[in-house]
């Protein structure tokens, strides 16, 4: 054997100290990797819907005819137009306006069966009372609407 071996001594607490730092070393390493370069999740078709598309509530728009205000009241969940009527309705603007009252009951029942105001069709003995309705209705969607 040779006189020049040497014999190295460790201690104990020095080879525990050092396995605990090279450990919460890698774990650092690991956390900074994790932020720099996140995984990208990817995006689904029903991530990019939109849940709802009103407000829920209570929506009212005014119709003048003649000197007297009408209000149109539109009453929506988060995905329905649940009603769409006349308040406010005094006999004075039944007597003067008699078509106000049908043409509204026409259009209630063609925008909620297609839950739209798109293609909706007039009566020709009410058309422009339908236009000047719609008109309302449309201003009490758009305040309900999320877009």
């Amino acid at each position: 054997m040779s006189a020049k071996t040497k014999i190295v001594v460790l201690k104990m607490k020095e080879l525990i100290f050092t396995g605990i730092l090279a450990l919460l070393i890698l774990l650092l390493v690991i956390l900074f990797l994790a932020f720099v370069f996140p995984k990208e999740t990817p995006v689904t078709e029903e991530e990019n819907v939109p849940t709802s598309k009103y407000v829920p509530g209570v929506y009212t728009s005014s119709v003048m005819l003649g000197d007297t205000a009408a209000d149109v009241q539109v009453i929506v969940d988060e995905n329905n137009i649940n009603s769409v009527a006349l308040v406010n309705l005094n006999e004075t603007i039944e007597t003067m306006y008699p078509l106000v009252k049908p043409a509204m009951e026409d259009l209630s029942s063609q925008i909620l069966d297609t839950q739209s105001l798109e293609n909706i069709t007039y009566s020709q003995n009410s058309q422009y009372t339908s236009i000047v309705l719609m008109n309302a209705i449309q201003d009490a969607i758009e305040k309900a609407s999320l877009e």
